[in-house]
């Protein structure tokens, strides 16, 4: 046996997950019953899994160098094991932050991030369709129970949205990344906003004017095919969400992103920003390569921030957070979820994902999506990557603005008008 099976050998001995390993050689290692199995046929890839390089390994998978068989669940439950000790990567050093800065705004001109868009969200909307709620919304839930399904806490969470940015009727408001239009839709129809959405997808934007024209919304609900750099309103916006949106930003455009979000809001008006953060106060990697496995097969471009750098970057542009909330363990479920409901639906998945990229591609993103929703679950349970929504104010400069004298905005400053009927169903 090679150093490297042996060490292999010692660790899948210590791991409370049974997991069995077939090397390049045909040598089975640990239990031939165990609900999962991984079978390499690299002798690279033996070395990486031995050193704890797990996103190579994940690379392997979605090339078809190594099959994994069993459950997405009992995979992740063996993760944790095989991971190094460290499992948030070191601080990057003084100049690899600068060398980050310089790469991400060469990352994140206008036309490269119209192709990262694509590249995740054009895949294919049926296969969306097949493990999203019906809605589709692409963004954490929100589960007030532990019995909430999807389809609601989907629901309770756009309501949250509604209800933190206190939508009233008639105001303008600005989806920014506006997906499938869940909550475009979702503020129109229930809180009767004048509802302007914008994305880079393609896909999502016939898919979202055709709502718009079945609905009969065409009078108060436009989606534009836009990049946020592009936007102009003759009029500010009363009220402004963005989901799942500043990832795909890049560090270096944060002050661009915050400050033609203040740009576009109105004095006194509330901008939410909901978004995954990084938990690493340096915008340390997950350790093993998964940060790069995500930014290869998954979200090309995309960058995070700990919440105290977005915190930071939103008050340098001049608007002022009022409310910060942490719904990582909603993520966890939210994935899961998705997890859940992809594994139900391979065969459905890899049809879908063949006739649309090719009988060679169409299954490789198909085991990617599958390590990525079970990844990031896991990533989310152990707290290496988080997940804030973010209230901020453009202070109007007016201590009159409202009955409560010195607010500058329309933020009451307290939370109760956020959490009644938190179920959030209409």
């Amino acid at each position: 046996m090679t150093p490297a099976a042996a060490h292999i050998q010692r660790k899948l001995d210590a791991l409370a997950q049974p997991v069995s390993l077939v090397l390049p050689s045909g040598t089975l290692l640990g239990d031939k019953t165990a609900p999962i199995q991984l079978k390499l046929q690299s002798s690279r890839d033996l070395a990486a899994l031995a050193a704890g390089q797990l996103g190579v390994i994940g690379e392997a998978v979605v090339e078809g160098r190594a099959v994994v068989e069993g459950s997405m669940r009992d995979m992740m439950a063996a993760v944790v094991g095989l991971l190094p000790s460290q499992n948030i990567g070191a601080p990057p050093s003084w100049w690899h932050r600068g060398l980050a800065r310089i790469s991400s705004r060469l990352r994140h001109s206008r036309r490269r991030d119209a192709a990262q868009i694509a590249f995740h969200y054009d895949v294919s909307d049926d296969f969306y369709a097949l493990w999203l709620d019906p809605r589709r919304v692409y963004s954490c839930a929100y589960y007030p129970s532990a019995s909430t399904q999807l389809d609601k806490a989907q629901e309770a969470k756009l309501d949250l949205i509604c209800r933190k940015l206190d939508l009233q009727r008639e105001e303008r408001f600005l989806d920014i990344g506006a997906g499938w239009g869940g909550l475009l839709l979702w503020a129109a129809e229930n809180y009767g906003v004048e509802a302007q959405g914008i994305t880079l997808s393609r896909n999502q934007h016939a898919y979202v004017n055709r709502l718009i024209a079945e609905k009969g919304l065409g009078h108060r609900v436009r989606m534009d095919l836009l990049d946020y750099r592009d936007l102009t309103s003759q009029r500010p916006f009363d009220k402004i969400a963005s989901v799942g949106m500043f990832e795909h930003v890049g560090t270096a455009n944060m002050p661009t992103y915050f400050g033609t979000l203040q740009r576009l809001l109105r004095p006194g008006g509330l901008l939410l920003n909901h978004g995954i953060t990084s938990s690493g106060l340096d915008g340390a990697q997950i350790g093993g390569g998964l940060g790069d496995f995500i930014e290869r097969y998954i979200f090309p471009g995309g960058e995070l921030v700990h919440v105290s750098a977005a915190v930071r970057e939103a008050s340098t542009a001049g608007l002022e957070p009022v409310d910060v909330e942490n719904l990582r363990p909603h993520y966890a479920r939210t994935l899961w979820d998705w997890s859940d409901a992809l594994e139900a639906r391979l065969p459905e998945a890899e049809r879908i994902l063949t006739e649309t990229a090719g009988p060679e591609k169409g299954p490789a993103i198909l085991r990617a999506y599958r390590l990525y929703l079970a990844g990031c679950a896991l990533a989310f349970e152990q707290n290496w990557i988080s997940i804030h929504q973010i209230l901020a104010t453009r202070p109007s400069g007016d201590p009159d603005h409202t009955e409560l004298r010195g607010s500058q905005s329309d933020y009451p400053f307290r939370r109760d008008f956020i959490y009644t009927n938190s179920e959030g169903a209409a």
